[in-house]
């Protein structure tokens, strides 16, 4: 097969689908903004870490099973029949655990996330429903991932822009003409991923299909091998999530909840930003494993070349916007108009995105290796810049320059490990 044709095919038709993902990003919350303010977004930051975790685990499973599916089927072995129904089965025991703290904890949630009273009484609604829907965040990565190995990218791609737009659709109606507020906001992110599983399961309705829902006892041993190989993507999901839990804590003592919102506004960019890298990196997966399982190393090689390449147009594309666009995009956040809100989004804005031209190599670096079978080495990455490197440099720097130093640690975090992303991709292509 012509793998640049292929690359391109698979690649833009997921980036399309992550940017209908990044759009509802943003219409969700342009319009908390319009209905509550900077306390609006404030509860949304607050909440965004126990969204992350919960995308976080689908990926794992969802995206790892995906990749043993398509390794098993390429040797042609039987074992491939069983990842789907296995992963679906794990998934929905796991997220009974988020359910019943939907039920039962949305304030505690909130409380250890930061939020003062206030927060809390104004983010219980939204947070109690994006918990009950659970299971629904988590089966959308696993059909939406074997559906994109099974040679379907572009219903994969349909599924997630369709829920996407449903999505900033029903925000606007339950938000303001039904009244419904932040958890008519939390509603409407809560039915996107039923329409997305909606699209994409036709695909197990055509004859091309080879996707089976095999029944029989759940194995742990396929859960290990699965996550395994889904790690990488589960830390870097998760990353967002700890960068979130670490600034929040750290902006609330320095500039309490006006930092907290500001940095609301850019990580919902900076969130865009990662889904478009994931994306490339989730397009280029089925054919490396796929070319992988094959032994087809110069292909394999020179997907890893384009997807680096690819890596690094996006962000300066991504940059020069976020640079010459920054008072714009930050107004559209800012309904009450707060100058001191402004000031810190616009500072931060420009020095974060700086950090994506070192966090498009490393994010498609850990998927590379996770598609060919390196899962330790994708995993090292991977925690490298979603945990210790962050976390270390967001102290230290906050310490000596500020909140100013909160925005460079991403930088720096990114560009560390940078290195060693380059450190292992040498050692592994040798």
């Amino acid at each position: 097969m012509n793998i640049t044709k292929q690359f391109t095919r698979y690649v833009s038709q997921n980036i399309f689908g992550m940017l209908g993902i990044s759009c509802y990003i943003i219409a969700d919350t342009f319009f908390i903004a319009m209905a509550a303010g900077t306390n609006g977004i404030t509860v949304l930051n607050l909440v965004l870490p126990v969204y992350n975790l919960i995308f976080a685990i689908g990926s794992m499973i969802g995206v790892g099973a995906a990749i043993r599916f398509a390794l098993m089927k390429v040797k042609k072995e039987p074992e491939a029949d069983y990842y789907f129904s296995n992963a679906v089965f794990f998934v929905c025991i796991i997220s009974s655990v988020f359910i019943l703290a939907g039920i039962f904890s949305p304030d505690l949630i909130l409380k250890v996330m930061g939020a003062d009273p206030q927060i809390v009484e104004l983010g219980r609604g939204y947070t109690r429903i994006i918990l009950l829907f659970t299971p629904f965040f988590m089966l959308n990565y696993i059909v939406s991932a074997f559906v994109r190995n099974d040679k379907a990218p572009s219903l994969a791609m349909v599924g997630t822009m369709a829920g996407s737009l449903s999505n900033i659709v029903l925000d606007y109606v339950f938000m303001f003409p039904m009244k419904m507020g932040l958890p008519g906001a939390a509603l409407a992110t809560a039915v996107s991923p039923i329409i997305s599983i909606l699209i994409c399961s036709v695909h197990f309705l055509k004859k091309e299909n080879t996707v089976r829902f095999a029944v029989r006892m759940p194995s742990f041993r396929l859960l290990v091998k699965s996550c395994q190989l889904g790690t990488a993507a589960f830390i870097g999901e998760l990353s967002s999530g700890v960068t979130t839990t670490v600034f929040n804590y750290l902006i609330l003592g320095l500039a309490g909840n006006i930092g907290v919102a500001a940095y609301g506004v850019v990580a919902n960019f900076a969130l865009v930003a990662t889904s478009i890298y994931n994306g490339v990196s989730q397009g280029a997966q089925p054919l490396i494993s796929e070319c992988y399982g094959k032994g087809a190393e110069k292909s394999v090689r020179k997907l890893l070349h384009l997807g680096v390449g690819t890596g690094l147009l996006i962000a300066v594309i991504l940059y020069g916007i976020v640079f010459f666009f920054t008072d714009s995009l930050v107004s559209l956040f800012n309904s009450e108009q707060s100058p001191e809100m402004a000031r810190y989004a616009l500072e931060g804005m420009r020095i974060y995105f700086i950090g994506f031209f070192f966090a498009g190599f490393n994010i498609v670096g850990a998927g590379f290796l996770s598609a060919a079978n390196h899962p330790g080495e994708a995993l090292l990455i991977s925690l490298m810049r979603g945990v210790a490197a962050i976390i270390g440099f967001s102290f230290l720097l906050s310490f000596f320059f500020g909140f100013t130093g909160i925005w460079f640690s991403f930088v720096a975090a990114e560009g560390v490990t940078a290195v060693i992303t380059a450190w292992v991709l040498s050692r592994t292509k040798r």
